[in-house]
Parts: C-alpha cells; sequence; structure tokens
C-alpha cells in the first residue's frame, strides 16, 4: 500500500507505506544521523513530531531491547529514503517494520528525502499529516489543519514521569541528584549512576521542596514542546535557585535559562542530528554533538540577566550553553548522554555536573 506525507503549504511526497496502518498529525522535522534511529524513535523529544532520516539506508541494524531510550515509540510517523527489511546485527532481535507496527507508528519509504530535507531546511518545519491506511486527501487536509503546532505547547507535561522514582541509590554516593523528568532518556539516569551517583527522578508537577530533600544538585532533562508554556515547572525551579546547583540539557538548558530571566525563541528548522558542531566559549575546544531541539535561548536576554555563554552552535551561531556563575546555574543545549553518539562531551559534561553537585555538598 502507498503512503503519504501532507506538509502544510501543500507540497506532498509519496512513497510505500510501512510499519502502522494508520493516519498521524504532527511536525514535520528532519534527523541527520547516520545511526541511532531506534534511539531516536523513543527519545520523549520527539513527542507529536513525524521524522524524516537524512541517512539513505534505514533498519539495517534491525531493533532490540536494549537501546531504546523510554518505554516506547514517541515519534508520531517516520520517513526515510530505503528501508531495509533484513537487518544485519547480532543484537538484532526484531525489524524496524515490526516494531512499528507493534508501537502504532507509521512509516514511508521510498520518499526522496534529500528534496523533503531541502524543502523544510529552506521553508522551516511545519505542520504535516502522514498516512498509510488510504484516508481521503480532504480528511487528511482537515486533520493537518486542526493540529495546533508546537508553539505554546507544554508538552513535557504529558510525557513526564507520574510519580517520582529513585534509579540509583548505591551505598556510598559521590553525589546526589535529583531530576526534573522534562523527557528524559535512560543514558543521563545511567551516566549518573555509572559516576557513582544517587538518581531520584521527579515529575514535572513535584514542589520544590520535593526535588531539595536530601540532594545536592537538581538536573533537568531533555523534553518536548515550548519550553515558554511551563510555567509551573519555571516557578518551581526559582524557587531552588541559590540553594542548590541546577544543570541542564537541552529542555532543561531552556527551562533554566526562562528561570534566570532570560527569554526564549523557535528555531526555523532546529537542530537534530549527530553531528553539531559546538564550541566551548571557555576553553575553545570543539566538540561534535548530538542535538534534538526546536527552540533556543536568546543570547542578548541571556546576557542580561547575568550568565554568560559557555557554549556556541558553530552552524548558526545560537546558544549551545550557559552558566550563572553566582547562582550555580550551568546548562547546555545538546545532549551529553548521547544516544546515537557522538560522545565528544560526555565525559567533560557528565563530571561537570558531578563536580557542581560534589562542591554543593563539601559547602553545606
Amino acid at each position: 500500500m502507498g503512503g503519504i506525507l501532507l506538509l502544510e503549504d501543500g507540497r506532498s511526497f509519496v512513497g510505500d507505506a510501512f510499519g502502522a496502518s494508520t493516519t498521524r498529525v504532527g511536525e514535520a522535522v528532519f534527523n541527520t544521523a547516520m545511526t541511532g534511529y531506534q534511539e531516536v524513535l523513543t527519545d520523549p523529544s520527539y513527542a507529536e513530531q513525524v521524522v524524516t532520516m537524512t541517512a539513505p539506508h534505514v533498519g539495517n541494524t534491525g531493533v532490540n531491547p536494549e537501546d531504546p531510550e523510554s518505554e516506547r515509540v514517541w515519534a508520531a510517523g517516520f520517513v526515510v529514503r530505503r528501508l531495509t527489511r533484513g537487518p544485519s546485527s547480532w543484537r538484532s532481535t526484531g525489524g524496524l517494520h515490526q516494531y512499528l507496527v507493534q508501537n502504532g507508528v507509521p512509516g514511508i519509504q521510498g520518499v526522496d528525502t534529500r528534496a523533503l530535507v531541502r524543502h523544510l531546511r529552506d521553508r522551516g518545519a511545519m505542520r504535516c499529516v502522514v498516512s498509510t491506511d488510504g484516508t481521503p486527501t480532504d480528511e487528511l487536509q482537515r486533520r493537518l489543519e486542526a493540529w495546533p503546532g508546537m508553539v505554546g505547547r507544554a508538552l513535557a507535561a504529558e510525557v513526564t514521569c507520574k510519580k517520582a522514582y529513585v534509579f540509583a541509590d548505591p551505598p556510598q554516593p559521590v553525589a546526589r541528584f535529583a531530576v526534573l523528568d522534562g523527557g528524559t532518556k535512560r543514558n543521563i539516569l545511567r551516566l549518573l549512576a555509572d559516576a557513582g551517583c544517587y538518581v531520584r527522578v521527579h515529575p514535572l508537577t513535584d514542589p520544590p521542596e520535593a526535588l531539595a530533600k536530601d540532594v545536592d544538585a537538581v538536573l533537568v532533562t531533555n523534553g518536548p514542546g515550548d519550553p515558554a508554556a511551563l510555567p509551573g515547572a519555571v516557578t518551581t525551579l526559582q524557587a531552588l535557585v541559590g540553594k542548590l546547583p541546577l544543570v541542564g540539557i537541552c529542555l532543561g538548558c531552556q527551562l533554566l535559562a526562562l528561570t534566570i530571566g532570560a527569554k526564549t525563541y523557535k528555531l526555523k528548522f532546529g537542530h537534530r542530528g549527530a553531528n553539531q558542531p559546538v564550541r566551548d566559549e571557555r576553553t575553545g575546544r570543539v566538540e561534535i554533538t548530538s542535538q534534538n531541539h526546536g527552540f533556543a535561548v536568546d543570547r542578548d536576554s541571556l546576557l542580561a540577566a547575568g550568565a554568560r555563554v559557555s557554549h556556541l552552535h558553530l552552524n548558526d551561531g545560537s546558544v549551545s550553553g550557559f552558566e550563572h556563575l553566582e547562582k550555580r546555574v550551568f546548562a547546555v543545549q545538546y545532549h551529553p548522554e548521547a544516544c546515537p553518539g557522538p560522545h565528544d562531551g560526555q565525559p567533560v559534561l557528565v563530571q561537570q555536573f558531578v563536580d557542581m553537585a560534589r562542591a554543593a555538598r563539601g559547602a553545606s
């Protein structure tokens, strides 16, 4: 059966259907990673987004139970140039087609993804509908127009955990972290646990006193949607500024910027992929990073709030990290947990998070 991707500007792309037979709406975005499609699909930051992969062959390594970054596929749809139906990997326990069927997610293959990505790069990320079940075009258009888009959407509140839980509790932790979950990926929790940390995860709705109880620092995670649509989380973090070190990644970077009085804005087509160049402004070191976000921190308002830019995205000059030394706030826009990789920034950043928490413990 055929499949169709219809964009809000009227352009459409037709291909062969795979995955679930259904129709889904979302934001059309693209990811430039060559590998790691299972981590991409299970990243909560892709909630209500239809992801196009720029790599020409997808599905080569199949899927397995170790690589998911959450308990389910969050992407609304998946578009590829060519699907590999016969995966070849000693780790594979199944194919991508069956995986999307099981998770109720439609896919389209045989699409000219180069043309699609160039279109999104020029026009920007936009609303779309992907259909693999033969839904009439007029109904697809109606559903596309009814979808509200990403601006003003508090999607992180929909993907956060339902109640607090302890992920790691070593006998003698080197530091103790509360993690504010906006859509966390499992590997950031694993990295903190591997570093010998106590790790307790909280939903976005938990009050500041719950986060601050018996910990040395708070980490605010990645997640989907518009950070400005989460005033409750910002209020919670404002109650903790100056009391504990606050560190963040991705959405957490944006929320912490809002917390200290800066502003955020929506990027034209976002940064999504495993080849994003970032320069550490403190050392001059350039790292190739993994990123996935559609919003960014406004530089001028960040400087006006008394913070300094610690990391700069070298493709477009946007803020990829900041620190406010007086308030003990530090955050990066990229993913140190890097699933998929590369791992350039992983050891340095995780150690910096741990060092900030340990320093707070020593000062208390």
